[in-house]
């Protein structure tokens, strides 16, 4: 059997970015506290807590004091900033560059257009970590968009600005800014145009993975698919290996893998989200290419 792993699978930069900031700290043999899990792959969670980085919730953080705070990639509202300064918190701020810039475009424009009446909009997961950082720079005035359920918050007579969290669907996000010109439309707003900017803010490198693995799982008879359960960028890249070869398997660990789902293959794919360390992928394979 063909055993093949996909080449652009693994850690988005960001991710990357953070667990190399992480792992520099912690080789200095300082105590170091993570924000919620560095990644959501319990495996490297793991791997990184062997070398010492201490995950925490928010309530074990607001009795914090006097020593060293990771910010993870998804990136933190201000508060949590300013509770960090009050307690004599040591930042280490590994917010990945792309999600940074979007918090200072979505405050800037909110900024801007407050007075005016204007709207922010994310559209985004409820709770998800990136979108508590991004709401929070609006003083948690923003409207979030998870779904077109969600579409009569929007007052669609006034003026609205579009934002995305990075990593959602392309074309969910598209659908959504089409919803919101029907309803301007509806209302009575001829020049939609002006009355709706939708900003380009889904990361390139997340979104650029669908289209490429829709090629990679329609050439194998099988596909594994390597994420943390808790993976939002796994469970939606997941779905897109899913539709095209319906013989795609979502496991979290080796331990997870049955030997008779390869009986009769003679090819199998491996990939997984951009939260999926490249170490844990490669352990993946030898232990299919064992069989």
């Amino acid at each position: 059997m063909l055993v093949e792993t996909d080449d652009k699978s693994g850690f988005c930069f960001g991710v990357q970015n953070a667990v190399g900031i992480a792992e520099k700290a912690l080789l200095k043999g300082e105590k170091v506290y993570s924000l919620g899990p560095i990644v959501h792959n319990d495996m490297e969670v793991n791997r990184l807590a062997g070398l010492g980085l201490i995950t925490i919730d928010r309530e074990k953080f607001g009795k914090l004091k006097d020593c060293n705070l990771l910010i993870r990639a998804h990136g933190e509202p201000p508060s949590t900033y300013l509770l960090a300064e009050k307690n004599n918190i040591t930042i280490i701020d590994a917010t990945c560059p792309i999600v940074k810039r979007l918090q200072l475009r979505i405050k800037n424009t909110w900024l801007a257009i407050r007075d005016q009446k204007g709207q922010i909009v994310i559209y985004g997961k409820q709770g998800h970590d990136e979108v508590v950082g991004l709401l929070g720079q609006t003083n948690n005035e923003a409207i979030l968009i998870s779904g077109p359920e969600d579409l009569s918050k929007i007052d669609f007579s006034g003026p609205v600005s579009l934002f995305s969290q990075t990593t959602m669907s392309r074309s969910s996000y598209d659908n959504i800014a089409e919803l919101i010109r029907t309803g301007m439309k509806r209302a009575g707003i001829s020049d939609t145009d002006n009355f709706l900017k939708v900003h380009n803010t889904i990361c390139g490198q997340v979104s650029g993975r669908e289209p490429h693995l829709r090629d990679f799982a329609k050439k194998h008879d099988i596909i594994i698919f390597v994420s943390g359960k808790e993976s939002s960028n796994g469970k939606l890249l997941y779905n897109v290996c899913k539709m095209v070869n319906p013989e795609t398997y979502f496991v979290s660990s080796p331990g997870e893998i049955e030997r008779s789902w390869f009986e009769g293959r003679k090819t199998a794919g491996i990939c997984g989200a951009t939260s999926t360390p490249k170490w844990l992928i490669e352990e993946i394979r030898n232990l299919i290419s064992n069989f």
